[in-house]
């Protein structure tokens, strides 16, 4: 039974199934006979004294007999409640009384006792009457049984506190620094359940802080090249200015701006979990306004809505754009489909296809593809596509398509 509510409700029912086989037990083997002897007793006082309709003188000389010697209150009382004879002082007895075969005055802590006589008469008495009563018994077995309930449920409730507090630990281990704090999954239930989702979850920040880690180190190594370069051509234009350098130096420039843009981004998304801005979006006017900005690109699909960031749908619009004018071979083919209740963006060049082995590795943030048009290639483009489709709640694959060709897609959730 993996579901813990299930549990509890389970555990709950057998409890009060339990409860009343036990009560029914109790009730034939205990509480029967003792209404049989109450009977039999009120049967052997009903002989003892003289019918109900016999003069009242005469009941009450067989009520001093009946008690004599005992020290108590006695009180005869007839079928409608209406007192027949008396031995010592008034007993004090309300109407509702009668129902119930007892009662007890709190302000003295006494308790009248009632035995019912087969005739319909009553004989109420300040002592006890025959047998204890058995709604006491029974009180005091229902609370044995409560007790027992209590008992045997502790150890069930404390193993899943138990794990609660294990859990609890876990939190605290990973809150305190200890990336590597994990959980023991026990079970398949809720609990269970939450401690795979901490696991995932320890897991998910022990790699994006790696990856932060590997992203500023690789990062450091990447600029050095384009800054080596600059300084060179700062140093060979002191004297002339050739316009070939100048251009080289404005290539580098831009390389290196752009680089550092995408590094601040992707910075900025690991940092901020909701989204700055959420609006709806037509990715299809979003394509096409960026398409627009290129050669040899073909767009095809139709108006789909969703909901999103537009700065950062229209930027993995462009990532994907230009890694395909930069990495493979014209026309870039722009497909846009609905699925069900997701939207398949789809883009693809007719450049040579990518082997199976790289195509996760491209998502890799300054991973350099052998083969490439362009002898490979670096940076945080791709990197920045899948995470900001994972941050619309979706994702970004490269997958092969027909044709002997590859292409990028990523799949965004229509959100209403």
């Amino acid at each position: 039974m993996s579901r813990l509510y299930l549990r509890f409700y389970f555990a709950l029912l057998g409890s009060l199934v339990l409860f009343a086989l036990i009560t029914a037990v109790i009730s034939h083997h205990f509480v029967g006979p003792v209404d049989r002897a109450s009977r039999t007793l009120g049967k052997l006082i009903q002989n003892a004294l003289p019918p109900a309709d016999a003069p009242a003188a005469e009941q009450h000389e067989a009520l001093l007999r009946l008690t004599h010697g005992l020290h108590a209150n006695v009180v005869l009382v007839a079928a409608h409640h209406a007192p027949i004879a008396m031995v010592g002082d008034p007993l004090p007895i309300p109407d509702d009384a009668w129902q119930r075969g007892e009662w007890r005055q709190p302000w003295k802590d006494d308790t009248i006792w009632m035995t019912h006589l087969p005739d319909g008469r009553w004989l109420a008495a300040s002592a006890p009457i025959g047998l204890a009563r058995p709604a006491h018994a029974l009180m005091v077995t229902l609370l044995a049984l409560a007790l027992a309930v209590a008992v045997g449920a502790y150890p069930i409730v404390r193993r899943l506190t138990k794990r609660l507090e294990r859990l609890q630990r876990g939190v605290e281990s990973l809150g305190a620094g200890d990336l590597s704090a994990r959980v023991a999954v026990e079970g398949g239930d809720e609990v269970a359940r939450l401690a795979e989702s901490f696991n995932r979850a320890a897991a998910r920040i022990e790699s994006v802080v790696g990856a932060h880690k590997a992203l500023l180190a690789n990062a450091s190594h990447e600029l050095r090249t384009p800054l080596a370069r600059i300084r060179m051509a700062i140093e060979l234009m002191k004297e002339t200015a050739d316009a070939r350098r100048k251009a080289g130096l404005d290539q580098d420039i831009a390389e290196l701006d752009r680089l550092i843009d995408e590094i601040l981004l992707s910075s900025r998304l690991d940092a901020v979990v909701d989204h700055e801005v959420d609006e709806d979006v037509d990715l299809y006017v979003l394509a096409a306004e960026e398409c627009a900005r290129y050669a040899d690109v073909q767009l095809d699909g139709r108006s789909v809505q969703l909901r999103g960031d537009p700065r950062l749908l229209r930027r993995m619009l462009r990532n994907l754009l230009e890694n395909a004018q930069r990495h493979g071979r014209p026309p870039i083919q722009v497909d846009i489909t609905q699925r069900d209740a997701s939207i398949a963006l789809c883009v693809s060049d007719a450049g040579a296809p990518i082997p199976a082995e790289q195509r996760e590795r491209l998502f890799e943030p300054f991973y350099r593809r052998q083969g490439g048009n362009d002898g490979g290639g670096a940076g945080l483009g791709l990197a920045l596509v899948r995470q900001i489709a994972r941050r619309h709640g979706g994702d970004a694959q490269c997958v092969a398509l027909g044709d002997d060709r590859s292409g990028f897609v990523v799949e965004l959730p229509m959100r209403h």
